[in-house]
């Protein structure tokens, strides 16, 4: 009696790791593979803030020449005099 109730307790671990092993570890691997996929895409919101900072970018790299420009101008007049 007590063998078989050992031979009943070991059989149901064995079978507990094997579906843990086939079933529980490849559902863990492809939740995360589908989380990475996700993650490798932009959301609209986001498309929308790289839009936004790189209009931003633009304007004030068409400042930055503004200035340059008056300041190289600026420096020509003063060398002249």
């Amino acid at each position: 009696m007590e063998d078989q109730i050992g031979a009943i307790i070991v059989t149901s671990i064995v079978i507990a790791i094997c579906a843990i092993f086939f079933l529980g570890l490849p559902a863990l691997v492809f939740h995360y593979i589908t989380i990475w996929r996700e993650k490798g895409k932009l959301r609209p919101n986001d498309e929308r803030m790289l839009e936004d900072l790189w209009r931003s970018a633009k304007s004030m790299e068409r400042r930055i020449e503004a200035l340059e420009t008056l300041l190289t101008k600026s420096d020509d007049q003063s060398k002249s005099r």
